[in-house]
């Protein structure tokens, strides 16, 4: 992951930085030095050569540095006005200095590539490997190049945040579509819905496959098979060697996955009967509640326990009856920080974040985190609305900030997560706690805590997204590792992606797809070019996390019940593993919150243990499992 996943297509065609995530678009450090207007030491370093020993090797790397860091406000600020208000203009600035941006990332990636075999100090190694790897759509060494990759990532980002379909007579976006999708219970109408959007896409297939062979021949340039392989590399670790430690992390998760999908088939059969939803097999993917059948949650009212499936509250409603608005979720977020003893967000946040949706223009609403200075102007960009999903992304947005912030005092090149996945894992491991009845009880939301008879529909609420999740957030980028290295061709992409969707997650579309389709396009990552691999690993690294905050805290009760709301001593340990940043490998990282070196799922099963017990005894006597 390298510095912010910004809003997408134009970070992340830099290879910026990435980060997140449910989606969100940290601009950390949204580079892109121009030579018009570099100050005059960046043009002399620009075309200073540097001997090949250490001495040249620390003289290139600082200099890349301040040519990074030069222009980086400008480039941040010129993304956040496109992401705030899409029009032609403001996509044309964007594309010109992602360009710019670009070129220079190449220069510096080559460069850096002459001081292979230079013994050198770590930090320095550190730093001329990150410039290497910090690309996520490195533009070839040629002229034009840049320009029509970082014209066509911008495009590809605006057709999908401006897409809209006719849906009954009138023309809706993803957000309206999203909504009558997770309430809707008729299957005519979320299979309406789910192709519906699904039409916005095609026009962008011809555009990402353009996109994959520039893509493609950076990378060969900068020493990788693929830009796929290219990702990899980016986890200190061996490229082939971290697609093995994803597989074994889904294998460890993939056996309460499985008995998950066989409950909510079941449940689903007895709601739309077999003509809709055959209780054997994979599950229709417009009947869960989401666009992407990513998440479940939605549809906790048709798959809920037959007796004691009701919890005593509804978040959504505990907000509305207590009158918060958009600003007041953000300002409960935000005490959940300081409440670890971190300081609260600067005024600038409240003075230049996008909290809620405007009217009178275009804007990508997906949800992000941005840092335009390297130092202090942090800020979010959400359309929240007041119900339970923006209160948990919310608390999950901030954690990019606050990460952003933690680390702002670190070098130019160290100023990122320890790997992608922390950056999206800080956010969901405050999220795990910010979803308790504890907390929710702490802050004055609920005015009792339920006892364990409601345990069973928390964990099973929680699992519909969490579990739910896993296997598309290995899903999406085992589709693109395929797309980049050719194994899937451009007249297979759609062929593959719902291979992709049977295999892993055990799903279907409602119908035939039309021989146009491009479904991997309705996902905001495709288009926006946001390497994913990092929202899957977060599933793993946010349940580590909170298993050791709750020890530290001294917590002896069940996992789930844990909140570490008011702890300083916690948060004093969170942030000096923030503060790291990614000068150091990200085990070391780990080891400083966690005590472990690894990547463990053995933290996931422990939260969810008496569900997947439940399920397991739900689940008797059924032929669970789908055939891929």
């Amino acid at each position: 992951m390298k510095r912010q996943l910004m809003t997408a297509a134009a970070v992340c065609a830099l290879g910026l930085g990435l980060a997140a995530c449910a989606g969100m678009a940290m601009a950390n450090a949204n580079a892109a030095p121009t030579t018009e207007t570099a100050p005059a030491t960046g043009q002399a370093a620009a075309a200073q050569d540097f001997p090949a020993t250490a001495e040249g090797a620390a003289a290139f790397v600082a200099s890349a540095e301040e040519r990074l860091a030069a222009l980086s406000e400008e480039a941040a600020r010129i993304q956040w006005t496109r992401a705030t208000n899409i029009t032609f203009d403001t996509m044309w600035l964007e594309s010109k200095i992602n360009a710019e941006y670009t070129e220079l990332q190449v220069e510096l990636a080559n460069r850096a590539a002459a001081f292979n075999d230079v013994r050198v100090p770590e930090d320095v190694r550190r730093k001329l490997n990150l410039l290497r790897l910090g690309i996520v759509l490195p533009a070839p060494n040629r002229p034009g190049a840049a320009t029509e990759l970082a014209e066509i990532t911008t495009r590809l980002d605006s057709t999908y945040a401006t897409g809209k379909f006719e849906y009954k007579g009138e023309e809706i976006t993803l957000d309206e579509a999203s909504i009558l999708m997770a309430e809707s219970r008729d299957p005519a109408e979320t299979k309406a819905l789910y192709e519906g959007w699904r039409t916005v896409s095609p026009q962008m297939a011809p555009d990402y496959a353009r996109m994959v062979e520039i893509a493609n021949e950076g990378a060969r340039e900068l020493g990788f098979a693929d830009t796929g392989a290219m990702w990899r590399a980016g986890y200190d670790m061996d490229p082939d060697a971290f697609a093995a430690e994803t597989d074994r992390l889904w294998e460890q998760v993939k056996p309460f996955y499985e008995n998950l999908h066989c409950y909510v088939r079941g449940r689903l059969n007895e709601k739309y009967g077999d003509a809709v939803q055959p209780d054997e097999g994979p599950i229709r993917a417009d009947l869960l509640g989401n666009m992407w059948s990513q998440q479940w949650g939605n549809i906790y009212d048709v798959v809920a326990p037959a007796a004691g499936g009701e919890s005593s509250y509804d978040l959504t409603e505990l907000l509305r009856r207590q009158d918060y608005d958009a600003e007041r979720m953000v300002k409960t977020g935000e005490g959940f920080y300081t409440s670890l003893g971190l300081a609260p967000l600067p005024q600038t946040f409240w003075e230049r974040s996008m909290i809620t949706r405007p009217e009178d223009r275009e804007v990508v609403c997906h949800a992000s985190a941005w840092d335009l200075d390297n130092e202090e102007d942090i800020r979010i960009k959400m359309c929240t609305q007041v119900n339970a999903d923006d209160f948990y992304t919310v608390h999950h947005e901030l954690g990019h900030n606050y990460y952003q912030r933690a680390y702002k005092d670190q070098p130019f090149l160290f100023k990122n997560g320890a790997n992608d996945g922390f950056h999206e894992a800080i956010g969901d491991f405050v999220g795990l706690s910010a979803t308790t009845p504890t907390y929710l009880n702490q802050i004055g939301l609920l005015e009792t805590v339920p006892g364990e008879e409601e345990d069973i529909p928390f964990l099973l609420k929680m699992a519909l997204d969490k579990i739910a999740f896993l296997p598309f957030g290995l899903m999406v980028d085992r589709w693109r590792w395929d797309v980049f290295s050719g194994e899937t061709t451009p007249a297979a992409y759609n062929e593959a992606w719902t291979a992709n969707m049977l295999k892993y997650q055990g799903l279907v579309p409602p119908g035939p797809r039309p021989e146009n389709a491009f479904d991997p396009g309705a996902k905001y990552h495709i288009p926006g070019n946001t390497p994913y691999t990092r929202y899957f690993l977060a599933h793993i690294y946010q349940f580590q996390f909170h298993r050791a905050a709750c020890q530290q805290a001294g917590w002896t009760g069940p996992l789930h019940r844990c909140s570490i709301y008011g702890n300083e001593e916690v948060g004093r340990r969170f942030n000096a593993m923030m503060e790291m940043g990614q000068s150091r490998p990200w085990p070391e990282a780990m080891e400083a919150f966690t005590g472990e070196r690894g990547n463990d799922a053995s933290a996931v099963a422990e939260y969810f243990a008496p569900l997947n017990a439940w399920l397991t005894r739900q689940n008797r006597g059924k032929d669970c499992g789908w055939s891929a």
